[in-house]
C-alpha cells in the first residue's frame, strides 16, 4: 500500500518555496467535488512536470487505488473487481467534470466488504488451528488472485489469521518454558490451552483493529485516501494534507513531541522505524534500530499487546505515543526475520537533539575533527540563529580551537531538509561561487550561490554518506565533489531524489469557503540540479570510495518509487575546481586499496546479502515444528554477524573545549548522549577510513607545498 499520510516524514525535510496561482472562482458546495477540483488545478497549474488526465493515467490510478484500499485482497471479490473495471479508462474524465461516482462505488462495496469481513474472521478463530498440517503461507500479495467465492475467502482469512496466531502461540509456549525452568514444579499449559490463549490474542487484537480503527474510519478519511492516490500519480513527493493531516503536521514543526522518539512510515500492511530522533527513549534504549517493523503494541497497564499490522499509521501512532513516564513494549520484527518484545519508557523529545554535534577524533598524536549533521534545518521565522549553516559554522570554530587538522562531515541518514541551508554550508568550504541550479517549468534556470567570500575550514575534508542521504544531503555531497573539494566515502549511490517541493494550503484559493476545511497540497515545483549540468534524480551521488553497507542489497532509494520523475541534465554553471595542494586522486586509490582487504567490510557485505535473502523469503511453513525450525536457524545464523557490533577501531573519541564547560552543568544528559555517540564511533569502520583518508590528504598537502616552496 502505498503512504497515505507521511507527515511523520515531513517535518523539515522540504525546501519551501512559495507558490502562487492565477485568480480561478471556486465554489461548488459539495466539499468531495470541490476538493477534487481545487487539487486537480493546483497540479495542473503548479507541479513541475504535470501528467495528462488521459486513459493512461484513468488506469494507473485505478489499479493504484484498488491496491491501496485492498492491498492483501482480503475484500474485494473478483466480481468487484469486474464491476469495477467498466470505469477504467472513465476515471480521467471523472475527474475533469469533478465527478466521484468511481469513488462512490468502490467506497460503498467496500464497506459491504468490511462488514461481511467481521463475521468471516470471527468465525475464523472460533476454531482451533492445527499446526501440526503442513501447509505454507505466502506474504507476497501480488502472486495472487482476488478470490471468486465466500468458500475461498473464509480460506484467505484462515491462512492469514493462523501465520499471524503463529507468533503468538511461539510467545507463549516460549513463556511456559521459561517459567518451568525457573520453577521445576510449575506446571505448564497443554498445547491446547497454548492455542487457545494465542488464538484468543489475535481475537482481541483484530476486534480492536475494526472497532478502534476501520470503523472510527468516517467518508471523509475514505475520500482522503482516494485523494491522495490521484496526486501520487504525479510523483512520489506529492500528496495531500488532509485537516487531520495537517494538525499533525503542525505539532510536528512545534518542535516537541511526547513517546518514544522516532520516525515512522506504513508499507504495504507495516509501519516500520525510518529513523531515531538522537536523545529520545527509543535512541537511548539501543533496543531499536531503522528498518524495524512494529507488529504489536503494548500499554503497560495492558496483558495484550495490539496488533498494528495493516493499521492506519496515524492510529497505529496513538497507541505507540503517550504521556512521559509510561512504558510501552513493542513487538519488533527485525530486518533479519527475528522477532523480540522490546520496552520504551516514554519521554519528551526535543528536536533539537537532532543538531549539529561535534567531536575530537584523536589518533596516535594527531587531531581531526567529525561534525555529525542529521538534517539541514532551519527556522523559517528566525533563519539567523537557528539553521544548520550556522551550527556547523560553530562547531568548525572549535574544533579548530581544538587543534583539528582534519574534518569529516557525516551526512549518512540525512533526509535533507532546507535549500538556503545547504547552500550556506557549502560556502563555508569554498571561497564563492555557485552550488546548485534549480529548474521550475517554463522557466530559466536559476543558479544558488555563495556570495561570502570567507571560508571556516580549508583544510582536508570528507563526507560520509549512505543510500538514505537524500535531498539537500546530496546537493552538499554533490557540490563538494564537483569542486573536488571532499572525498565522498559511502554507498554506491545515495537515495537520489532531485526535486523541490512546496506545501499549499488549498484553503487560500476558495472565498468565502463555507465546506470547511480542505487541508493542504504538498506538489513538486521543482528539480535541483548539480554545478556540473548532471541531476541526482534517481542517480544520486556517486561515492568516490564506495563501501558496502546494511542497506547494500535492500531496495530503496527514489528509483524504487512509483512514479518518480525521470533523470536529466542540464548545462553546467561556470566554477572551477579548489585550487590545493591535496591529492585527491592518490588518497581515493589508496582508500579504495585498503578496503579491499577490510575484514569487517566483508563480514558487513555478507550480513546485507544475508538480510536480503531473508526480505526476499515471502513463504511461511504454518507447521509449528517447521516454523520453529526456520526462526531458530535464522537466529543462529544471525549471531554470526555479532562480531560486527564488537569491532573496535584505535581511535579517540573527545568532547570539544566548548562541550566540556556545558557538561559542568549538565541538565540534559548532554555528556551521557555525547558518551553513547562517542561509543558507537569507536566501532564505526567508516569513519576508521575517513581518518585515514584525512591522514594521505593531509600527508600529500605538506609534501607538496614544501616542494612548491622549494621551487
Amino acid at each position: 500500500m502505498k503512504k497515505n499520510y507521511k507527515v511523520l516524514l515531513l517535518v523539515l525535510l522540504l525546501a519551501f518555496a512559495s507558490c502562487s496561482f492565477t485568480s480561478k472562482t471556486f465554489d461548488d458546495t459539495d466539499k468531495d467535488k470541490l476538493l477534487i477540483q481545487v487539487v486537480t488545478y493546483v497540479l495542473q497549474s503548479g507541479h513541475f512536470d504535470p501528467i495528462k488526465l488521459n486513459d493512461s493515467f484513468s488506469e494507473e490510478l485505478f489499479s493504484d487505488y484498488i491496491e491501496q484500499i485492498d492491498p492483501v485482497k482480503r475484500y474485494f471479490y473478483k466480481s468487484d473487481f469486474k464491476e469495477f473495471e467498466k470505469y477504467k479508462t472513465e476515471i480521467d474524465d471523472q475527474l475533469k467534470a469533478f465527478d466521484i461516482t468511481f469513488f462512490n462505488v468502490v467506497h460503498n462495496r467496500m464497506m459491504q466488504r468490511i462488514e461481511e469481513s467481521k463475521a468471516i474472521y470471527k468465525e475464523v478463530l472460533s476454531t482451533p488451528f492445527d499446526y501440526s498440517i503442513d501447509e505454507t503461507f505466502d506474504t507476497d500479495y501480488d502472486k495472487i488472485d482476488f478470490v471468486s467465492n465466500k468458500a475461498e475467502m473464509k480460506e484467505r482469512w484462515r491462512k492469514q489469521l493462523k501465520f499471524s496466531t503463529l507468533s503468538n502461540y511461539d510467545d507463549i509456549y516460549q513463556q511456559e518454558q521459561q517459567a518451568k525452568k525457573k520453577n521445576p514444579s510449575y506446571t505448564m499449559k497443554t498445547a491446547v490451552e497454548i492455542e487457545k490463549e494465542a488464538r484468543e490474542a489475535t481475537l482481541k487484537s483484530i476486534n480492536v483493529y475494526f472497532n478502534d480503527n476501520i470503523d472510527d474510519l468516517t467518508r471523509e478519511d475514505w475520500f482522503s485516501t482516494y485523494v491522495n492516490a490521484i496526486v501520487e500519480e504525479f510523483d512520489p513527493h506529492t500528496y495531500y494534507l488532509a485537516p487531520k493531516g495537517k494538525e499533525d503536521f503542525d505539532t510536528q514543526m512545534s518542535g516537541k513531541l511526547e513517546g518514544i522518539g522516532a520516525r515512522l512510515t506504513k508499507r504495504m500492511d507495516y509501519i516500520k522505524i525510518v529513523e531515531l530522533i538522537s536523545g529520545g527513549p527509543a535512541w537511548r534504549s539501543q533496543l531499536l534500530e531503522v528498518e524495524d517493523v512494529i507488529l504489536k503494541v503494548k500499554q503497560e497497564d495492558e496483558e495484550v499487546g495490539i496488533d498494528i499490522v495493516g493499521m492506519r499509521i496515524s492510529d497505529a501512532v496513538k497507541y505507540i505515543k503517550g504521556p512521559k513516564g509510561t512504558k510501552v513494549t513493542l513487538t519488533i520484527k527485525k530486518v533479519d526475520g527475528t522477532i523480540k518484545d522490546v520496552t520504551i519508557v516514554r519521554d519528551v523529545v526535543e528536536l533539537g537533539e537532532t543538531y549539529a554535534k561535534a567531536s575530537i577524533v584523536e589518533k596516535d598524536d594527531r587531531k581531526f575533527g567529525i561534525i555529525n549533521l542529521p538534517r539541514f534545518y532551519v527556522d523559517f521565522e528566525d533563519y539567523k540563529n537557528l539553521n544548520a549553516a550556522n551550527d556547523v559554522r560553530k562547531e568548525i570554530e572549535r574544533l579548530k580551537a581544538d587543534g583539528m587538522e582534519g574534518l569529516i562531515l557525516d551526512l549518512r541518514n540525512n533526509g535533507g531538509g532546507s535549500l538556503p541551508a545547504v547552500v550556506d554550508m557549502a560556502g563555508l568550504f569554498i571561497k564563492e561561487g555557485p552550488v546548485v541550479q534549480v529548474r521550475s517549468t517554463g522557466a530559466p534556470k536559476e543558479v544558488l550561490r555563495d556570495r561570502d567570500e570567507s571560508i571556516s575550514w580549508d583544510g582536508p575534508l570528507v563526507i560520509l554518506v549512505n543510500e538514505l542521504s537524500a535531498s539537500a544531503s546530496e546537493i552538499m555531497a554533490a557540490a563538494m565533489q564537483d569542486y573536488k573539494r571532499a572525498i565522498v566515502i559511502g554507498s554506491k549511490q545515495t537515495y537520489g531524489k532531485g526535486t523541490v517541493q512546496n506545501v499549499y494550503n488549498l484553503n487560500n484559493l476558495v472565498r468565502n469557503n463555507t465546506s470547511g476545511d480542505l487541508g493542504a497540497l504538498a506538489f513538486t515545483t521543482q528539480k535541483y540540479y548539480r554545478i556540473n549540468g548532471g541531476s541526482v534524480q534517481l542517480e544520486g551521488v556517486k561515492s568516490d570510495v564506495q563501501v558496502p553497507g546494511r542497506f547494500s542489497f535492500i531496495e530503496v532509494g527514489e528509483k524504487e518509487k512509483e512514479n518518480p520523475l525521470p533523470y536529466d541534465e542540464i548545462d553546467p554553471a561556470d566554477y572551477k575546481t579548489w585550487d590545493s595542494y591535496f591529492d585527491y586522486d592518490t588518497a581515493i586509490n589508496k582508500s579504495k586499496e585498503r578496503l579491499s582487504n577490510n575484514s569487517q567490510l566483508k563480514l558487513i557485505e555478507e550480513n546485507a546479502k544475508w538480510v536480503k535473502s531473508q526480505i526476499d523469503e515471502t513463504e511461511f511453513s504454518l507447521n509449528y515444528e517447521t516454523y520453529k525450525k526456520q526462526l531458530e536457524a535464522n537466529e543462529e545464523e544471525a549471531k554470526r554477524f555479532d562480531a560486527i557490533s564488537d569491532y573496535k577501531t584505535n581511535l579517540t573519541f573527545l568532547p570539544t573545549g566548548f562541550e566540556k564547560q556545558l557538561f559542568e552543568s549538565d541538565t540534559t544528559n548532554l555528556q551521557e548522549k555525547r558518551e553513547r555517540w562517542y561509543q558507537n564511533l569507536s566501532k564505526d569502520v567508516y569513519v576508521e577510513e575517513a581518518v585515514n583518508v584525512l591522514e594521505d590528504l593531509k600527508m600529500a598537502y605538506s609534501i607538496k607545498k614544501v616542494a612548491k616552496v622549494k621551487d
